[in-house]
């Protein structure tokens, strides 16, 4: 087993090269001795290493000495759910989120939703299982099942804002973990519900898992305008991230989706605190303030940003990524939350999402484009020197501000890759500007 399995928020890597069983046992042990457990939750995705990783991870818990509660097929927001509903003191969840079927891994968290990351625990998990010094146990501890699936749907509910129209939706599984929601949107009344690729299969046979790669929402755009539907839904592999495709067929930035949320949130508590990333819009910001809220930038990461949100007490907090977290559901993602909070907004204001979107896309943004460099650091010196004269900050990679526009350039936690975020204030400096900094970026 590599170190280099060990991101800042999780555990990932290739099947079987990089991540196996037997480094699956040895996390499960280590995971176990770190937090003194007596009881972990574990659930899976679809993946087809999953079924393998778990029973070695399950083996690994269970000769620790620790009793597991077994969630089986589960979305990672329904991990998260039972670390603070199930007596348990922490849980895995065995998946690799959006990344091709050939990778896995895992993620952690403490009771009660909080993250287990790099700098607050999964470091130590690393040294343990790398150590791989077992003592012999002196029991071994049980497996139950529990379905987390209910409780965690009428939670759901319970929080979501009430759906009083009519609609129609189409949902892109992507034949991962995200077909298990399909069931709360069939329940509510005057919803009409449509799937594309519902079936769960690890290997992605349709598309890859990952609603901010705009590519993958080529059939769910497509169908949307073909059916006249309302709304395009699209789920990533483990269901913690969600994407949206308006009436007209385009997908929503997810920035906008977050203001969107923000704005509704707000008029009914006035002054809260509302967390957004750093690659997202000066508009949202700018939004948030003109609505009565408290407005604060974050650096990218699930683990960083619930901890931020539990500093600041913050109301929601949103990212680029599609990621969106709620003061009301453990400071933790929630994507079906925000489809349901989406309709409602649509129902409220008799306006579709094409309407609503324009109305808070006040400036001109690249999305996030990708790129392979050899030499990060010195890409990251090189940009920092060329582009003094700007308002510069190092919350997260480098971001450099100007009057008119801006621009963000990060290394990927999760994938070897540098990762370019800008916006202008007019297309024309947008095009300009992106060509400059690609230009910069190809060089290394």
């Amino acid at each position: 087993m590599n170190a280099s399995l060990f991101k800042s928020y999780d555990v990932r890597g290739v099947y079987p090269d990089e991540l196996n069983e037997e480094a699956a046992y040895a996390i499960g042990r280590a995971t176990v001795e770190f937090l003194g457990a007596t009881r972990l939750s574990v659930g899976r995705d679809m993946r087809a290493s999953s079924p393998a990783l778990h029973a070695a991870l399950l083996q690994g818990i269970t000769e620790g000495g620790c009793d597991v509660l077994d969630l089986g097929l589960i979305i990672t927001p329904m991990h998260l759910f039972a670390s603070a509903t199930q007596e348990v003191d922490g849980g895995i969840m065995v998946t690799a989120s959006h990344n091709p079927g050939h990778y896995n891994g895992f993620k952690f968290t403490r009771p009660n939703s909080v993250p287990l990351g790099l700098t607050s625990g999964l470091d130590r998990i690393r040294d343990l299982a790398l150590g791989a010094d077992w003592k012999t146990p002196r029991r071994i501890g049980s497996v139950s099942r529990h379905d987390i699936a209910s409780a965690y749907h009428e939670a759901t509910r319970a929080i979501a804002p009430p759906f009083t129209g009519e609609a129609s939706v189409i949902i892109d599984c992507a034949n991962a973990m995200g077909a298990l929601e399909v069931p709360v949107y069939q329940s509510i009344e005057g919803l009409s519900v449509a799937t594309l690729f519902e079936e769960l299969d690890g290997a992605f046979p349709n598309h890859e898992a990952n609603p901010l790669a705009t590519e993958t929402l080529d059939t769910l755009c497509e169908k949307v305008r073909a059916h006249g539907a309302d709304l395009g839904i699209a789920y990533d592999g483990d269901g913690d991230r969600i994407g949206f495709v308006d009436e007209l067929g385009h997908p929503v930035a997810g920035d906008l989706v977050l203001a969107l949320i923000a704005r509704t949130l707000l008029q009914a508590n006035p002054g809260a605190t509302i967390l957004y990333d750093l690659r997202a819009s000066k508009a949202v910001p700018e939004l948030i303030e003109e609505w009565g809220g408290r407005a604060l930038e974050c650096r990218v990461g699930h683990s960083t940003i619930k901890a931020r949100m539990t500093e600041e007490d913050a109301l929601f907090a949103g990212e680029v990524s599609m990621h969106y977290y709620y003061r009301d559901f453990m400071n933790a993602e929630n994507g079906t939350l925000t489809a349901l909070a989406l309709l409602s907004i649509m129902a409220e204001t008799g306006q579709p999402l094409s309407a609503l979107a324009a109305e808070v896309a006040r400036y001109h943004h690249s999305g996030e484009r990708n790129f392979t460099v050899s030499d990060t650091d010195g890409l990251m010196a090189d940009l920092a020197l060329r582009y003094a004269d700007g308002k510069t900050s190092r919350l997260d990679g480098l971001k450099v501000t100007y009057p008119q526009w801006w621009f963000s350039v990060r290394a990927s936690n999760t994938e070897p890759l540098v990762r370019l975020n800008m916006e202008g204030d007019t297309l024309e400096i947008l095009h300009e500007k992106y060509d400059e900094i690609r230009a910069v970026i190809e060089g290394h």
